[in-house]
């Protein structure tokens, strides 16, 4: 069966009954095989992760297509045009559920949320309608993912946890103030008091590392869950209290424990399904030979080898192979950790932690290096039709006996035409990575080509090799003989190509919401969760990539094409660019510093009445009276 998140089977709708057995056993029988094998394995605390709407998964390929569905696949149709066409059925279907007043959003919160909205949240919609927001309830959906276990924790209990942290905002008297001058703070404090005028008091623990800290287990996770969907209900109008509580100064303190460890991916892997391939696949202990590169565990996310359901795909409960495929599963930079539901909010996080998501500081910093600054690339027709990557070698802690499986080192690597070349014709085996399986039919492949057509297009390098022990002009010893070090770009340079692939670093990677905002197409890759992630449709404003970068040959065979003795491919150049600028045109509808201030003030009112004793009366209901 299946093996869902306890956040995503809390706010699943319930199934309607079969009204009556339609096959022979041996069907049914059959039925159950192939679902199990679709399905099996993929539980995770986000799978979907419901209540993030469904056009997660940019379209419906997987599932049985209905006569004149406009997804139904043809079968000479390339699987990345089904997937295409299905993201823009998806994406028409977001659209439509856009709230245009105040009483239909506070209707389509009540629908979603199975609750009354928080007290404000007439001011909130003002702002959001005031500051020109599109209005779509599945667009806050991760608020809800994040702050749901917190129903299963008494609100005393999290505000002597908040309080007393190593860094935090204070929310009192409309006022927000910090102690810590940590630049993530004071960006973070700094987007917070543009809406302070807004907000009841309140205590915000901040993480200030790369990497995610709480991994709560999925046991602990599904009892939280439990008691979150018996709390859910809509109190009678006249009972509903509609004011926050004042807090004082200093609340008692009762700061959660925090442990050190070496190795992420046990901490990690405790937050998947007991019976998923994470916690029952033996734990990798050796990095140092070449990474096994398969598509075994690809199946539950892709449609023909490319990615249909982006949150899955990041989603490494079914695929154990993850762990010896990016930086932080075998050794991040730094490691703190709890195991304890602890209300601490970050920038990012794996699908298995529980921070509670806030936009990146960069994101709102709006520095040029994550951004470009005010150019956002030329016309599509007046940019190289080739792909740019320059980044350092971040992933975690890269060492002789490990940097091999490590997420941005296999990238290069396989984007290198010399190594790719000398991969083809048996000259050299590929140190950290794998040529394309037969699944994919690369065309340049078939003639043997495939190093000299990706030499075509692919200009891909790293800046600093980032060393154990620092070497003078960025370089590095164990890995100097596979790369060198290459002249940084700004990004703004970078715009002048088609194709900016998105890889992540020690954490996720801060350069996307530029690369969106650019007249590029992103091409993104992660196992990490982002605020944006429930605005964005794969396939309609951006083109996600499978961990393993397997698919990367293929995505680009489709987008520019192959023109061989034997063989030739079209590309697809009019679909890349209808891609690249319908992300650009959507980031600037939900994606703007406004949209930021809307999303945060919307998580801080939740936030303020889950840490209020009353909060199972407390919501706003003036359109109900």
């Amino acid at each position: 069966m299946a093996l869902h998140s306890p956040i995503t089977m809390a706010f699943q709708k319930p199934r309607r009954a079969a009204g009556k057995v339609k096959y022979t056993v041996f069907a049914v029988v059959t039925l159950c095989v192939l679902y199990y094998l679709r399905n099996s394995a993929t539980a995770t605390f986000n799978t979907a992760f419901r209540p993030i709407g469904d056009h997660l998964n940019g379209g419906t390929p997987q599932s049985p297509t209905k006569p004149g569905d406009k997804t139904r696949p043809n079968a000479h149709t390339h699987p990345i045009t089904t997937l295409i066409e299905g993201a823009e059925v998806a994406f028409e279907d977001l659209l439509r559920k856009e709230s245009h007043d105040l009483k239909s959003a506070a209707a389509a919160y009540r629908t979603r949320r199975g609750r009354h909205p928080p007290p404000g949240f007439d001011a909130w919609y003002d702002f959001a309608e005031d500051n020109g927001a599109v209005m779509v309830e599945d667009f806050f959906d991760q608020i809800y993912h994040d702050l749901g276990p917190f129903w299963g924790v008494e609100p005393k209990v999290m505000r002597k946890e908040a309080w007393d942290y190593e860094m935090t905002i204070n929310i009192r008297n409309q006022n927000a103030s910090a102690g810590s001058g940590w630049f993530w703070t004071q960006i973070w404090l700094d987007l917070t008091k543009t809406i302070q005028h807004l907000l009841p008091d309140m205590d915000l623990a901040l993480n200030s590392m790369d990497e995610p800290r709480i991994a709560v287990p999925w046991e602990d996770i599904n009892g939280y869950m439990e008691k979150e969907r018996a709390s859910r209900k809509m109190a009678h109008p006249k009972d509903v209290v509609s004011d926050f509580q004042i807090l004082s100064q200093h609340p008692d303190a009762e700061n959660a424990e925090l442990t050190f460890a070496g190795r992420f991916w046990d901490i990690a892997s405790r937050g998947c399904h007991p019976d998923s391939l994470a916690r029952k696949a033996a734990h990798q202990t050796n990095f140092n030979d070449t990474p096994s590169i398969t598509l075994a565990h690809t199946l539950p996310h892709t449609y023909k080898g490319y990615v249909s359901n982006f949150s899955l795909s990041a989603d490494f409960c079914h695929q154990p192979d993850l762990q010896g495929l990016h930086g932080m599963m075998i050794e991040p930079l730094s490691v703190s950790s709890t195991r304890h539901l602890f209300p601490m909010f970050g920038g990012s996080k794996l699908p298995t932690n529980n921070e509670i998501l806030l936009p990146a500081p960069m994101y709102w910093n709006g520095e040029e290096r994550f951004s470009g600054g005010a150019n956002h690339g030329a016309n599509w027709v007046d940019k190289q039709n080739k792909v740019i990557w320059r980044g350092v070698a971040t992933g975690g802690k890269n060492r002789p006996d490990n940097w091999k499986g490590f997420q941005r080192h296999r990238f290069v690597a396989m984007t290198n035409a010399t190594q790719v070349s000398g991969a083809e014709n048996w000259s050299q085996i590929p140190e950290n990575f794998a040529l394309p399986p037969s699944e994919y039919d690369i065309a340049a492949q078939q003639e043997g080509k495939l190093g000299r057509w990706t030499k075509e297009w692919a200009d891909t390098g790293f800046i600093d090799l980032m060393c154990l022990e620092p070497e003078k002009n960025a370089t590095c010893y164990y890995t100097d003989p596979y790369f060198k070090v290459n002249k940084a770009m700004k990004m703004a340079e970078q715009f002048n190509r088609k194709y900016v692939p998105d890889i992540d670093g020690n954490s996720f990677s801060g350069r996307y919401r530029g690369f969106l905002l650019s007249t590029s197409l992103p091409i993104k890759a992660t196992i990490f969760r982002e605020w944006h992630d429930s605005r964005l449709v794969p396939w309609k404003h951006f083109v996600p990539m499978d961990n393993r970068f397997m698919d990367f040959w293929g995505i680009m065979e489709y987008f520019v094409g192959f023109e061989g003795e034997v063989v030739k491919r079209e590309g697809h150049d009019a679909q890349a660019e209808r891609i690249a600028l319908a992300g650009q045109e959507w980031a600037n509808k939900v994606l703007r510093k406004e949209d930021m201030q809307i999303y945060v003030l919307r998580l801080l009112l939740e936030y303020a009445r889950l840490s209020d004793e009353r909060r199972d009366k407390m919501g706003w209901v003036a359109d109900l009276l």
